[in-house]
């Protein structure tokens, strides 16, 4: 169901997605060059809706927004619209009363740490995938979310910058790599072990 969340005088477009029964809800935040109609997303996605979780895909920028390079990495900008399209999932009818965790790739993974330290315990899990949690760095002690970071094994600058920021955590955390994987997952059957990591980390903690 296309879904549309004003923030401010910003319109934001989604994707929602509730399987019957569901009783948590996962919401995506998307990385640089990538959005709601993200292919390598989507089969995370679906894992989880098999699952019987349901999924909230939405565009943090504007596609004029998006065009502004610099603007894929504003971090202020996404987290607080990740932190408005949050209170809209809290208050609306249907995904009302849901569990909620956060999906987050590339910079999309650092607004939704930024917003799981800005929700505590509101936000119940949160997977982060070849993200770069380097851009959050001043909230990670923050976090309450037990936090899941995958990242690629050829993807060695991003393993660094995982790796400092997993120092930095002090709730429950774990870091997966997938080797052979590089930043995009674009290897076979990279973005499967994804979708079955992060399917493991929701069903124990969402």
């Amino acid at each position: 169901m296309d879904v549309s969340i004003l923030v401010q005088t910003v319109e934001l477009h989604g994707v929602l997605e509730i399987p019957k029964g569901a009783v948590s809800i996962v919401i995506f935040a998307h990385g640089s060059r990538s959005g709601r109609k993200s292919e390598r997303n989507s089969l995370v996605a679906k894992e989880l809706r098999r699952l019987g979780v349901a999924s909230l895909f939405i565009d943090l920028l504007t596609e004029e927004e998006d065009r502004v390079y610099e603007n894929r990495f504003n971090m202020e900008i996404l987290t607080e619209r990740l932190i408005a399209v949050t209170k809209w999932c809290i208050e609306q009818e249907k995904s009302r009363g849901l569990r909620i965790g956060y999906f987050g790739a590339s910079t999309g993974a650092a607004a939704a740490l930024s917003a799981a330290a800005y929700w505590g315990t509101k936000i119940k899990a949160v997977v982060s995938r070849g993200g770069r949690p380097d851009l959050a760095m001043e909230v990670l002690d923050l976090i309450e979310s037990p936090t899941l970071m995958i990242v690629g094994g050829e993807d060695k600058q991003v393993i660094d910058l995982n790796r400092q920021a997993y120092q930095k955590i002090g709730a429950i955390k774990k870091m997966e790599v997938i080797q052979g994987a590089t930043n995009l997952f674009e290897e076979e059957r990279a973005m499967g072990k994804v979708a079955e990591l992060t399917g493991l980390w929701f069903v124990k903690y969402l």
